[in-house]
């Protein structure tokens, strides 16, 4: 009689687990001694990160001439919310095999310290950042909401035992944890730590305090910790912010629903650093160093060698002291942004609206109609930007073309209709969408004076040709939204809505402060175009690409021009004449770009044109120092690439004599071939190294 397998899954599953914890003993040299592994030792780490005594010297042997940043570690936190756990079915039954030893964190002591630290839920001060507001939730059927910690910010490797659960969100106290002991990984000798964190403008306000406070927390003394934000952070967003950082984010392995999941993690995260420990990472970066010297030395070389002297030295002394300021004071940083007072913005207006008095009276008719104004005058900045686009594409536009007007189209209708419902609340029930309102009309003013660019040509089409190749049954750039511009001062009258008007002259105010600030910038950056980039090129490719960059540069003034011109229309419709007295009609003479405009030792009387060439030749020269500290970097990587894979060759040639006991001969073989992979992947580097960079001084 047949009899049917029996089903051996669980033990398969079992053997499995137990197979790849001895591997990873065998891959560690833990065959040849007696004693466990301690935190994070069945992990690898990242060959091109400082590590004295393992891949860079330490302090005492140092050269003096070394920068103090050359020797930092350079830390990115982040985390992932997909990695969820579930509750352990049988708590009782689960092992651990490599609690701690890789990554993920020993749990006993993670738990103790969770029991004890206080953690303040706090509201969102940075963009209402998704990291900052999933703090606050809590899933109860989960056993983790995730995971969270740090990796190298250069190179993307996890650091060992930094791995940490998260329980109820993205905790500080969690991340707490995963920071001080990424600190303490092979940072003896190391000073200064770079940690960048997308919330770091609020995490880092109290960490000192909370370190000094919890009894499983501790930095490795002397280390100085300079925070960093990402680079879609504005530096003035809070004052815990110093540094730009590296836009490199964790992608943190998604891990499976079942509790053994943390081992899955661990070892794909260790496959992860070991794919690139043997990628040609650093030579891709030592390229685009190169590349990067060459470019900013040669745009700051143009723009210093035609400024005024007197000027030159006055700056290098403000970048001088925001950079030996900065992390004491970020504030010095500011001198990097213009510094000229600007005019009230739209936002800041519409702020003042509802925080204001006026913005609350009157019960649910009126609250909210300072932002829903906004999104209608935001709304027509879209209309014209669409009508712009579709009467660059001519008569004869392309099918892609064609799909991507109608994509768009459709998405602004949608918009349209949204704010067409929302208008009935605002504007009573006497109003109706049918009210006969004023056509839309757009006044055109095209800046075609100067530099016509590559071939001289305008390849715009005149109002009426915008459709003929794109004919829909709806133009919603075409429709007039129900705005009391629109529907003029009279009919608010008679809906009795009259407090609209004097927010939309507000909003509309800050709209066109906000358009002239743009024209203002975009025509000291063309002005500085024609002086570093048209004027002095050489070559037809040259010219070419600096007109290609003049005309992106027009295109940006000519909507912006747009915008106010239709601002200054809309305040003449809500008969705000003290305003149009101050706010001027726009003239094309008003976009050119003269010789004194160009000419950055010009005596003219533009503040805001000397306060524009200062911040670019700041940032110019920043760009350029910033490459150069890139390449010193790379180089130094480089050669600690090498030494790294040779420590680990010495550290397997050492087992076969550190032990006083005979070895078996497999222990022997397998350490020969270990210490002559580490070998040849030295080898392998140092040709490439050299190869891509011929003055590389070859370790011997």
């Amino acid at each position: 009689m047949f009899n049917s397998p029996q089903d051996r899954y669980r033990e398969l599953m079992r053997v499995a687990q137990q197979w790849r914890q001895l591997k990873l003993l065998k891959w560690n040299g833990f065959g040849y001694e007696r004693r466990r592994p301690t935190s994070g030792e069945l992990a690898l780490f990242c060959p091109a990160c400082p590590q004295p005594s393992i891949n860079s010297p330490l302090p005492s042997d140092r050269s003096a001439d070394d920068p103090s940043w050359l020797y930092a570690r350079s830390l990115v936190m982040d985390g992932n919310f997909k990695a969820e756990h579930l509750h352990p079915t049988h708590l009782e039954d689960e092992v651990w095999l490599t609690d701690g030893q890789c990554f993920m964190v020993s749990k006993d002591q993670y738990k103790a310290h969770l029991a004890v630290a206080n953690d303040v839920v706090q509201p969102s001060e940075c963009n209402n950042h998704r990291a900052v507001n999933q703090a606050n939730a809590s899933q109860h059927k989960l056993e983790a909401t995730g995971i969270g910690g740090c990796a190298c910010a250069r190179h993307g490797c996890f650091v060992p035992h930094s791995i940490v659960d998260f329980q109820k969100g993205e905790w500080q106290m969690n991340m707490d944890y995963a920071l001080c002991h990424a600190l303490s990984h092979h940072t003896d000798g190391l000073s200064q730590a770079f940690t960048f964190y997308d919330v770091n403008c609020q995490y880092n306000k109290h960490f000192q305090h909370r370190v000094s406070e919890s009894l499983y927390l501790s930095l490795p003394s002397g280390m100085e910790i300079i925070p960093g934000i990402g680079l879609w952070h504005d530096r003035r967003r809070n004052h815990g912010d110093v540094v730009g950082a590296s836009e490199y984010h964790i992608s943190c392995c998604e891990r499976d629903v079942d509790p053994p999941s943390a081992r899955v993690s661990d070892y794909q995260m260790n496959d992860s650093n070991f794919m690139k420990m043997i990628r040609g990472f650093l030579c891709r970066k030592y390229k685009e160093a190169i590349k990067g010297i060459t470019e900013s030395a040669s745009a700051f070389d143009k723009l210093n060698d035609t400024t005024d002297p007197i000027m030159v030295a006055k700056w290098e002394e403000q970048d001088r002291y925001a950079h030996s300021c900065r992390v004491a004071d970020p504030s010095a940083m500011d001198v990097f942004e213009v510094q000229l007072k600007r005019a009230p913005t739209r936002k800041q207006q519409e702020l003042a609206l509802l925080s204001s008095r006026v913005g609350r009276l009157g019960g649910n008719l009126q609250r909210g109609a300072a932002t829903w104004i906004a999104s209608g005058i935001t709304i027509e900045e879209v209309q014209i930007a669409l009508t712009m686009d579709i009467r660059k594409l001519g008569r004869h536009p392309t099918e892609t073309q064609t799909l991507d007007i109608c994509r768009r189209r459709t998405k602004l209708q949608s918009r349209i209709d949204e704010f067409t419902i929302v208008a009935a609340i605002h504007l009573g029930e006497g109003f109706d969408v049918d009210d006969d309102i004023r056509d839309l009309h757009l006044d055109f003013i095209d800046d075609d004076s100067e530099g016509n660019g590559i071939d001289g040509s305008d390849t715009e089409s005149d109002p009426e040709a915008d459709g003929r190749q794109l004919r829909d049954s709806f133009y919603p750039e075409k429709i007039v939204i129900p705005l009391p511009s629109n529907i003029g001062v009279a009919r608010c009258g008679e809906l009795g809505v009259e407090h609209l008007i004097g927010q939309e002259i507000a909003l509309q105010e800050g709209q066109a402060n906000d358009a002239l600030q743009a024209i203002r910038m975009h025509l000291a950056d063309k002005a500085v175009l024609f002086h570093t980039a048209v004027c002095p090129a050489k070559s037809q490719a040259k010219s070419t690409r600096a007109w290609t960059q003049v005309h992106s540069v027009k295109q940006v003034i000519r909507l912006n021009t747009m915008i106010y011109m239709k601002c200054r229309a809309q305040l003449g419709n809500l008969e705000a004449h003290g305003l149009l007295n101050k706010y001027l009609r726009m003239e094309k003479s008003h976009l050119k770009t003269t010789a004194a405009m160009a000419d950055p030792n010009a005596r003219v009387s533009s503040d805001w044109m000397n306060e524009f060439y200062r911040v670019h030749w700041l940032r110019t020269k920043a760009l350029r120092d910033r490459w150069v500290e890139e390449l010193i970097l790379v180089e130094h990587e480089m050669g600690w690439t090498l030494e790294f894979f040779l420590f680990k060759a010495s550290m397997w040639l050492t087992r076969l004599t550190s032990n006083s006991e005979a070895l078996p001969e497999g222990h022997k073989c397998y350490a020969i071939r270990q210490a002559h992979m580490y070998q040849e992947l030295a080898k392998h580097a140092q040709a490439g190294f050299i190869k891509t960079n011929p003055t590389f001084r070859p370790i011997s």
